[in-house]
C-alpha cells in the first residue's frame, strides 16, 4: 500500500493506531492470485469531511445494492471468463486510505453477495480532507501487488469535491495511465455542499479534465448522493459488459462522459479545465479566482 507520509496530521499516533488496525485487514482472497479474469476493478470511494454519516452510508449501501442487483451478476457471467476481480478503498488524507476490503473474485449471484455483506461490515472510516491522489496511488498500489490477470484493469473513483491534499491529482493519474490502467469517475454533485469551501458546481467537468483518463474511460455524474445507488448500478454494467465497446446503446446521455484516452496532461482527449486541475489546492490555500 502507498506509504503513509507519517508526522502529517495532528493525531499522529492515533492515526498510526488506526492505519494499523486497517491494514491488518485481509488483503484480498487467496484464491484470487493467479486467476484470469475479464476485469480488476478498485473501488476508491472519498471518505473526507465534506462526507457526512448519513452520506458515507449511502455510498456504502449503494456500491453493496449494485452488486445485489440481478443485472450486475448477469453482466459479469455474461464474459468471456465469467467472472471479475474487486477491491474496495476509502480515501480521504494520507493517513485516512484504506484498502477495505481486498481482492474478490465475483463470478455469480452468491459471491456478489458474499462481497456486498463483507463491504457493508467494514469497518466506517473518517477523513478531512480530498487526496484523490493517494486515493489513485494506493489503487494503483494494489493492483500491482496482485497477481489477478485481467483482460482490463480499472480504477473507479467517486467524491464530491476536488485534490486538495497530497500530491497533484494529475501526476497521480498520468502515473496509472502509463501502467495501463483506465480511471473511471463518478462525479457527486449535488446543491447540499455548496456551503462547503470545496465546492465544486462544475464537479463533473474538473473530473472528466482531471482525474480520468485511459482507453474507453468514462464518467457518470450522481445528483446527491441519493443518487449514488443508480449511479454505481449503471457504471459498473457499463464496465462489466461493455468495457470494450463504446456505450453505443445509451447515446446522448447527458450523465454519461465518455472519453478513449490515453496519457495526456491536459486531460483526456486534450480536454483542459478551464479553473485549472488545482483548483481545490488554491480554494484551500485562499488563492482560487
Amino acid at each position: 500500500m502507498v506509504e503513509a507520509r507519517l508526522a502529517r496530521s495532528r493525531g499522529f499516533l492515533f492515526s498510526v493506531m488506526v492505519a494499523g488496525a486497517l491494514l491488518a485487514l485481509p488483503l484480498g482472497d487467496a484464491a484470487a492470485g493467479g486467476q484470469k479474469v475479464d476485469l480488476a476493478l478498485v473501488l476508491a470511494t472519498d471518505v473526507s469531511y465534506s462526507v457526512d454519516e448519513n452520506e458515507a452510508r449511502m455510498q456504502r449501501q449503494g456500491t453493496a445494492q449494485a452488486f445485489l442487483n440481478e443485472e450486475i451478476v448477469k453482466a459479469i457471467e455474461a464474459g468471456s471468463l465469467g467472472r471479475i476481480a474487486v477491491a474496495y478503498l476509502d480515501f480521504a488524507e494520507a493517513n485516512t486510505t484504506h484498502v477495505l476490503v481486498g481482492w474478490r473474485v465475483i463470478h455469480d449471484k452468491e459471491s456478489a453477495a458474499a462481497f456486498a455483506a463483507e463491504l457493508l461490515k467494514a469497518p466506517r472510516t473518517h477523513g478531512t480532507m480530498t487526496s484523490i491522489s493517494d486515493g489513485i496511488d494506493l489503487a494503483v498500489r494494489v493492483l500491482k501487488e496482485s497477481e489477478i490477470d485481467a483482460t482490463q484493469i480499472t480504477i473507479d473513483v467517486s467524491g464530491d469535491g476536488p485534490n486538495n491534499e497530497g500530491r497533484m491529482v494529475v501526476p497521480a493519474r498520468d502515473e496509472a495511465l502509463a501502467k495501463g490502467i483506465t480511471i473511471n469517475g463518478l462525479a457527486i454533485v449535488t446543491d447540499a455542499d455548496k456551503f462547503d469551501p470545496y465546492y465544486l458546481p462544475d464537479l463533473d467537468n474538473y473530473y472528466r479534465g482531471c482525474v480520468i483518463g485511459g482507453p474507453r474511460a468514462f464518467m457518470l455524474v450522481a445528483h446527491g448522493f441519493e443518487d449514488f445507488a443508480r449511479a454505481m448500478r449503471r457504471k459498473l454494467v457499463l464496465e462489466i459488459s461493455d468495457a470494450r465497446r463504446p456505450h453505443s446503446h445509451e447515446p446522448g446521455n447527458p450523465l454519461i462522459v465518455k472519453v478513449a484516452a490515453t496519457r495526456a496532461s491536459s486531460g483526456p482527449h486534450g480536454y483542459v479545465y478551464e479553473r485549472g486541475c488545482d483548483i481545490g489546492e488554491r480554494m484551500r490555500y485562499g488563492s482560487a479566482r
